[in-house]
């Protein structure tokens, strides 16, 4: 599938699930519980504080593309180095998600033909983001700048799509699509630790279908 194709998708199901620091032993069964729920975006996040994060995380990237098995698309995040876009590309991601703007890092990400999603605050770092070749720029953090900051940058920078992070669930996504964000990154919201630790993947499944449907909702589905 080339780029646009799955940046098109992505703008129309809106949601990617951020998996962070999720066992190994159990990553397979999130994956498949998100899936069925109708998620078709799974990040998996490099661990910075882990000495063997590059590792770590190309091991989990190739486990959760295999549990995914074609029904969704598996991306990196918390990307910060040109070495682990390229880990990362090597063990089957399709796109790189950053809590910052690293022109080295999205460029290299540009070059391998994957989605460049880097994290910004400002409008400053929002537009150098997007000018450097950015096809979506992640709002980060979404929940402390709050609704009416969105609003205010949304006008002027009404042609760079915007993903929110943080405070994203069944509740506030209505808001923040009104506000002007065009997809979301989540979770903690649906990839419950307490869930996670009792082997609960039948309420994964749930929490994911109803971020999909608020989702669903927005578009008037």
């Amino acid at each position: 599938m080339v780029i646009m194709d799955m940046l098109n998708e992505l703008f129309e199901k809106k949601l990617v699930v951020i998996a962070r620091r999720i066992p190994l032993d159990k990553i397979e069964a999130c994956v498949k519980a998100v899936t069925e729920g109708g998620v078709r975006f799974i990040e998996s996040t490099f661990d910075q504080s882990a000495p063997d994060c590059i590792e770590k995380n190309v091991k989990t990237i190739k486990k959760m593309i295999e549990a995914a098995d074609g029904h969704a698309y598996v991306g990196a995040g918390t990307v910060l180095t040109v070495e682990q876009v390229r880990a990362a590309y090597e063990a089957g991601a399709k796109y790189i998600i950053s809590p910052n703007t690293n022109e080295a890092v999205i460029k290299e990400t540009l070059r391998l033909g994957m989605i460049s999603i880097p994290g910004a605050m400002t409008p400053t770092e929002i537009e150098k983001a997007y000018t450097l070749g950015a096809q979506i720029v992640k709002l980060f953090p979404a929940d402390d700048l709050g609704l009416h900051y969105i609003q205010n940058i949304s006008a002027p920078l009404s042609h760079i799509p915007l993903m929110a992070t943080g405070g994203v669930n069944p509740q506030t996504i209505p808001e923040y699509a009104e506000a002007g964000i065009k997809a979301f990154g989540t979770g903690i919201t649906i990839l419950r630790r307490d869930l996670i630790d009792k082997s609960d993947f039948d309420g994964i499944k749930e929490l994911a279908k109803e971020h999909v449907s608020a989702i669903k909702n927005i578009k008037g589905e």
